[in-house]
């Protein structure tokens, strides 16, 4: 056994390392994490100092089989996963699943490279080391961490809030500061305010107009923010004369921006392609693992996780020869130019920039697709930019003075100003324009625009009179600050140090996916669903989601990865604080004054409802009120939210009996949830026992799973019936649901025809989908289904999936123009099945038949 196993995530890098290293190495992927957390229990041992239970996760099996055989044949094992924490830990994770007594620990080495290059990749070879435990550590304190936190905050969101699926300790600061963003916008007042100025051009040639704008009013910044006294000030300036008062020229010099980290190479994607955090990162790791440039596969980039601007000396070096060779000596600074790191950057690796610099945009696009060659492009050349000598600008000033003919109640400055670029420096490779692009961003803060230069002023002298062409008022108001971007998110949560460049795209994907936020555009927008969580989670755990804690949380793991902290130690601090928080929110104390305010009320109630059995449980109001009296009398217990709630909730259904019932609890700040209550308090509408009693003979499907989620059609029905049998009306939703069900059950009810009319039925259900009722019919006819496929971890069954869309229709009477467009993509797999096919073709938009491989 003279061969070495090479372990790295992706087929893609094992491909391009394989090619690299040639026959000695075996090179096997391990198609990232082999062990994780069981999804379905907490799987930390809190008592045993926050031991964590690993499993190999659902769906590895043939990769670790097949891993386990490889190295059975070898004599040593190079774990090579990504150089940051997430890669040590997959690299931990893979040795504690290989070594064996024939395998020992000491068999394993850890290989860490920041390109996939040959140089690159030789030189980690031949430099093996071990594992870092204190990366390790960290990878598994975060883990740990946020298990933790989701597995016991998520629970009590279930139970308050409706639609909320789960809390996670960087998802949720990240919805906090959407959210807090969305306060900001709605709570914002506009403010008027004046633009005053004037077109004017010299009384000798060249007469070229240009602008000037007032700057000062007696001497003070002109903020005009009165009707009034814009009107009187242009009134006065109708009677002004214009003179030159002084003339400000200096030098600039502008030095280029850093090369891409990932976070701002994310922002970019956004900003200038429209690409979200993920598709940025997915294009950035294929161009990291390599790509087939004719003469080789290489990887064209660094590795794209990185928080650190740094470039290697070999890189700058070789960057200072292609800039000097191709725009000559002036366009390149005296030394390599340095960068500043933001403040809590790991600095782990080197920015994001190519591997060769003379491979130009131009020549790798043939090899590239659209959006790797675009990405490729602004990595390249923001690199590039970043070793050459900074550009130097030409400003000028020009301040005019106003002298008011008569008497004047103000004095007025006007200036005006502009810029030329003198040498462009950097500018040669991105471009002036793109330097004029940059100045407007989407992150910006609402109010009133500055000062904007022009780009030429005619030549002007001291004491120059002008002439006024016409004078300009404009009325703006201010603006609110704009909604974040996925762009402008990642900027916030990095300046906020919440999250690390790995997380970020993932963070944004989790709110996005549990439908906290929804896109507006390219805005990201807050959910109802969103607010009320976020609302919840900072009133009643502040401290565990307060944006500086979980920035501080980051700087801990951070100590624990340089192995300042003992993650065990972190852990244990963080948890003897959990659990205090954790016991407020779980049942947070309601306010005591609202309580007997509520009590005293509902003591007014002379006929209470009849004790209602529903399951196990007897619901009594009355016995209710009285217990809550009594808990309060007792001061042995506080009495918490859900019970003021619930409180709320009867004096809604009991209303008519009590008159100050509205006006006390719209004061006490509960309007809303005493509406829904009152309208819930009506009796049911008339026609809607008649729609139950459709369904008292049908005979219902079989319960249904779809996902996590079980539909059971029977259960449905007998719950409406048991609260409309309560005296309490069903709701909107629930209607509309209702009307589906008597609608899809419809064969088996008497003269349905007649009584649908008679129960505008047709009218409450949506008008049913033709096209995806034809498809779904014409597919009726296939007798001989595909058998089920697994693909990583999930099974694809035609037969099971045309069935559930099937049910689907018959529920709702259409399907998502997604469903649609995979059951016609299936359709045409079993064409050869389906007579009539080709006829109606054209009419239900039905792709070609597929033909069989024989």
């Amino acid at each position: 056994m003279t061969k070495r196993l090479v372990i790295v995530e992706s087929p893609a890098k094992a491909k391009t390392i394989n090619k690299i290293l040639g026959a000695d190495y075996i090179v096997k992927a391990s198609m990232g994490h082999v062990r994780d957390l069981p999804n379905k229990e907490l799987a930390v041992d809190v008592e045993k100092n926050f031991e964590p239970k690993y499993v190999k996760i659902k769906g590895r099996e043939k990769v670790i089989k097949e891993l386990k055989e490889a190295a059975a044949k070898v004599d040593e094992v190079m774990l090579a996963p990504d150089p940051d924490r997430e890669g040590e830990a997959i690299a931990w994770h893979l040795l504690q699943t290989l070594k064996s007594k024939a395998l020992p620990v000491d068999r394993f080495h850890r290989v860490t490279y920041n390109e996939i290059t040959a140089p690159a990749i030789r030189k980690a070879f031949d430099n093996p080391k071990q594992l870092d435990m204190h990366k390790v550590d960290s990878q598994q304190a975060r883990r740990v961490l946020d298990r933790i936190v989701g597995y016991q905050v998520s629970p009590i969101l279930w139970r308050r809030i409706r639609g909320a699926s789960s809390a996670g300790r960087v998802q949720s600061v990240a919805l906090r500061l959407v959210c807090d963003r969305e306060k900001e916008i709605l709570g914002f007042v506009p403010e008027a305010y004046w633009i005053l100025g004037a077109n004017v051009h010299k009384q000798q040639p060249p007469k070229d107009v240009f602008g000037i704008r007032l700057a000062k009013v007696d001497g003070e910044k002109a903020d005009i923010r009165d009707e009034a006294l814009a009107t009187e000030i242009s009134t006065e300036l109708e009677r002004a004369t214009l003179k030159v008062a002084d003339i400000q020229e200096r030098m600039i010099s502008k030095r280029p921006q850093p090369s891409y980290i990932t976070s701002t190479l994310q922002q970019a994607g956004s900003r200038f392609f429209g690409f979200t955090p993920k598709r940025t990162m997915q294009i950035a790791q294929k161009l990291y693992e390599g790509i087939d440039t004719g003469d080789g596969v290489a990887g064209l980039i660094t590795y794209m996780r990185t928080d650190s601007p740094a470039i290697s000396p070999v890189a700058q070096q070789e960057c200072r020869q292609w800039v000097g060779g191709k725009f000559g000596a002036e366009y390149l600074p005296d030394h390599p130019p340095t960068y500043k790191s933001r403040a809590g950057a790991q600095e782990a690796h080197e920015a994001i920039r190519p591997t060769d610099v003379t491979r130009t945009p131009e020549m790798m696009s043939r090899f590239l697709g659209p959006d790797e060659a675009k990405l490729y492009r602004i990595i390249w050349e923001r690199f590039v930019a970043s070793q050459m000598a900074p550009a130097r600008i030409a400003q000028k000033l020009v301040e005019i003075d106003a002298a008011i003919t008569g008497e004047a109640k103000h004095a007025y400055l006007f200036r005006a100003s502009a810029s030329e670029v003198v040498f462009p420096g950097y500018m040669k490779i991105t471009g002036v324009e793109q330097k004029k692009k940059a100045q407007g961003n989407d992150d910006g803060e609402g109010g009133a625009p500055e000062d904007q230069d022009a780009d030429s002023l005619p030549p002007l002298t001291v004491g120059e009179p002008l002439d006024v062409v016409e004078w300009l008022s404009d009325r703006k108001e201010t603006t609110p600050p704009p909604r974040y971007t996925e762009s402008s998110l990642i900027k916030a949560l990095e300046e906020n140090g919440v999250g690390r460049p790995s997380t970020f795209a993932q963070t944004i994907s989790t709110i996005l996916d549990r439908e906290y936020v929804e896109k507006d555009k390219r805005a990201l927008k807050p959910t109802d669903t969103g607010m009320k969580t976020c609302d919840f989670l900072v009133q009643h755990l502040p401290d565990l989601f307060d944006i500086g804690f979980t920035a501080q949380m980051e700087a801990t793991l951070d100590d624990v990865e340089s192995g300042k902290v003992l993650w065990t130690d972190m852990m244990r601090d963080f948890y003897t604080s959990f659990q205090g928080w954790l016991e407020k929110a779980k049942a947070p104390p309601a306010d005591v004054g609202h309580v007997n305010r509520l009590l005293e009320l509902l003591g007014q109630v002379k006929a209470w409802a009849p004790a209602v059995k529903r399951g196990k449980r007897t619901y009594d109001d009355e016995k209710f009120v009285d217990s809550v009296r009594d808990q309060l009398a007792a001061g042995e217990k506080v009495v918490t939210d859900r019970q003021l709630e619930a409180l709320i909730s009867m004096a809604g259904r009991y209303h008519e009996q009590l008159p100050e019932a509205e006006s006390m609890i719209r004061d006490m700040g509960y309007g809303a949830m005493f509406d829904a209550m009152k309208e819930k308090a009506q009796p049911p509408r008339e026609e809607t026992p008649r729609k139950l009693a459709l369904l008292e003979t049908v005979t219902f499907a079989e319960p249904r799973q779809v996902g996590k989620r079980v539909y059971d059609d029977q259960k449905f029905y007998l719950s409406l019936k048991q609260q409309v049998e309560s005296g309490n009306r069903l709701s909107d939703n629930q209607l509309t649901y209702l009307d589906r069900l008597v609608m899809k059950y419809g064969d088996q009810i008497e003269n349905f025809e007649d009584v649908a009319k008679e129960l505008k039925l047709e009218q409450s259900a949506e008008a049913p989908d033709e096209t995806s009722g034809g498809v779904l019919e014409l597919m009726g006819a296939i007798t001989t289904w595909a058998e089920p496929t697994q693909r990583g971890k999930r099974t694809w069954d035609d037969h099971e999936f045309y069935q559930s869309l099937k049910s689907q229709f018959q529920t709702k009477k259409r399907l998502s123009d997604r469903q649609l467009a995979a059951l016609k993509k299936m359709a045409a797999r079993y064409a050869d099945q389906m007579p009539g096919y080709e006829e109606k073709q054209e009419a239900l938009k039905l792709p070609p038949p597929k033909v069989k491989k024989k």
